[in-house]
């Protein structure tokens, strides 16, 4: 799963894994929290493989420093908040025909269920399932036009198991595996393949505010916080970023037009 407290950040600009260079050319993607963190490394690699790459994100400072790196490959930027359906709507109207998005926007946090307010519940559903929803909704029909698209959504082991003290944020993930379930059976015979990548506690930025919640709460040192969320994954180590981006990149690259509906675990191990 992604940070339990909170959305990912980014940690590593290594993307020095890619094979397919120049998989992509001609093809336009979107990438929503694309700023930072997973979306960060995803955008780098889509755009090492060829695609032009619009960024989707609440900060525009931000995104002017994410698209300084992609350089020309950079498309649109767009601030907007995928939990307000009328402002996707309005920021996906401005763009070319969209071939590739990855809906990677995301939060995350956890509380017991007792103590989750109906604030916490709304928010968690509102930013990762109809997040998802509005921005594929928005961009689905362009695809259509094309006949060739290619979604991926960003879920979380949490999606696929569950985790204790993160019912919200599980729910909502568990509803992006059946969204992309769902809609990969409706588009399957008009050339678009929608599927989901499921990461467990991935090292970015914002692992450490995740780190830094468990201490206070239960007294355990950094380290023995660490140890025990890396512990999860069988392979003893944390997720990166750029683990996603490979995963992503296969999913919309030329071998794998025969895969959809499928949850795919990033997790080295943890789920299968």
């Amino acid at each position: 799963m992604t940070s339990p407290t909170a959305a990912t950040g980014d940690t590593s600009n290594n993307t020095s894994n890619s094979t397919s260079a120049g998989a992509l050319q001609g093809r336009h993607a979107l990438v929503t929290g694309a700023s930072r963190g997973i979306g960060a490394a995803i955008a780098r690699r889509l755009a090492q493989d060829g695609a032009t790459v619009s960024l989707l994100g609440r900060d525009r400072a931000a995104l002017e420093a994410q698209a300084a790196q992609l350089g020309q490959a950079t498309g649109q930027l767009l601030v907007c908040d995928v939990a307000d359906a009328a402002s996707v709507q309005a920021a996906c109207a401005e763009l070319p025909t969209v071939h590739i998005l990855v809906n990677n926007a995301g939060q995350a946090e956890s509380a017991p269920l007792t103590r989750t307010s109906d604030a916490l519940w709304s928010r968690m559903l509102a930013v990762n399932l109809s997040g998802t929803f509005h921005c594929t909704r928005a961009l689905l029909p362009g695809m259509l036009s094309a006949g060739w698209g290619r979604v991926v959504n960003v879920s979380s082991t949490a999606g696929l198991r569950g985790y204790a003290y993160t019912t919200a944020y599980s729910a909502a993930k568990h509803g992006v595996i059946g969204l992309t379930r769902a809609l990969a059976q409706e588009v399957a015979g008009k050339g678009i393949t929608v599927n989901a990548v499921c990461p467990g506690f991935t090292e970015t930025d914002l692992l450490a505010e995740s780190i830094a919640h468990i201490t206070q709460r239960t007294g355990r040192s950094e380290d023995e916080a660490r140890r025990t969320l890396a512990a999860l994954n069988p392979q003893g180590r944390f997720i990166t970023p750029e683990d996603v981006a490979h995963a992503v990149a296969w999913l919309v690259g030329p071998g794998s037009a025969a895969v959809t509906g499928v949850a795919v675990p990033v997790s080295g191990g943890e789920v299968s």
